[in-house]
């Protein structure tokens, strides 16, 4: 099967921590990488966790909070004194490019790489990404501003090939691309051999799901329904319920309550507050509800 594997370069909130660094994801498909949000020190967590730079040409960005993106000039200074080439491209809201061009254009003015700004839909869902193996699709989150939940869903593979079958009714090389397509397979003497004698199912498709920052919010369900694995922030345990709601964050209970009322198969929270010592209380409160719970740490990977 190929990569799908998630890896977590940060999973704290706004004030870092000598347990936990700003939000940052890559997700690897097919050995793409995707990142998801950059906070300070991603790069640096990038190194460590042996992730190549250079397969990094696309970033989501949830939202325009510093704990969310102030990595991304780094992050492209550095690519630049790689030699990088190409074209970037950062997704993310539409006033973005105002924020970040002066700046890029003052400390990164010789980048060798063309950088382009691709706006996310405000308030409406949206396939904002494609190509051969992935969709990605954009919805809106409830924040404090303007923010943006993602669900990376593979596409459908081709069919697999019975080497028996095909063995058995000596198919040419030259047929099995067609084959494995779906198509049915004529022999020399005309027999219509059909597809599924030939073939197997394709591997079922895989999805992920990004929801960082937002309150509780149920409009969000039909987007993630079903998800193999949703990251949901989870900022606050319920004994800071009140504050959640102040800062249109979510407690892990609130998190699993979602999660739950999606269907999806696994959760993954995320994005503590600074005010705890430990992430035990937290992961506990969403795994009450939803048992089938992880919580995110550093330089974690997971296998979707």
């Amino acid at each position: 099967m190929e990569k799908f594997e998630l890896n977590i370069l940060g999973c704290g909130s706004a004030l870092p921590t000598m347990r936990h660094l700003p939000t940052s994801q890559v997700l690897n498909v097919r050995d793409k990488l995707f990142m998801i949000d950059c906070g300070e020190g991603a790069q640096l967590q990038l190194r460590k966790m042996r992730l190549k730079f250079s397969r990094i040409n696309h970033i989501f960005l949830s939202h325009l909070h510093g704990d969310h993106c102030f990595g991304i000039a780094g992050l492209l200074s550095t690519l630049g004194l790689l030699g990088r080439h190409g074209e970037f491209y950062i997704h993310t809201h539409p006033e973005a490019e105002k924020i970040f061009r002066p700046f890029l254009d003052y400390f990164c003015y010789e980048l060798p790489f063309k950088v382009i700004f691709e706006p996310l839909p405000v308030g409406d869902s949206s396939l904002i990404y494609e190509d051969k193996s992935i969709e990605v699709t954009s919805f809106p989150l409830k924040h404090r501003v303007p923010s943006n939940g993602f669900v990376f869903k593979e596409k459908q593979g081709l069919r697999h090939l019975n080497a028996e079958m095909v063995k058995f009714w000596k198919v040419p090389i030259k047929d099995l691309q067609m084959i494995k397509e779906g198509h049915d397979w004529v022999d020399a003497d005309g027999n219509i051999v059909p597809n599924k004698v030939l073939t197997k199912d394709a591997s079922i498709s895989r999805s992920y799901a990004f929801c960082s920052d937002t309150a509780y919010y149920e409009k969000i369900i039909p987007f993630i329904e079903g998800v193999d694995l949703l990251y949901h922030e989870a900022t606050f345990a319920e004994d800071a319920k009140f504050r959640a709601m102040q800062t249109f964050h979510s407690t892990a209970r609130q998190a699993a309550q979602i999660a739950l009322k999606a269907g999806v198969k696994k959760l993954l929270i995320g994005h503590y507050s600074a005010r705890y010592d430990d992430d035990k209380m937290i992961f506990e409160e969403a795994k009450s509800v939803f048992n089938n719970t992880i919580a995110a740490k550093e330089e974690m990977k997971i296998i979707i």
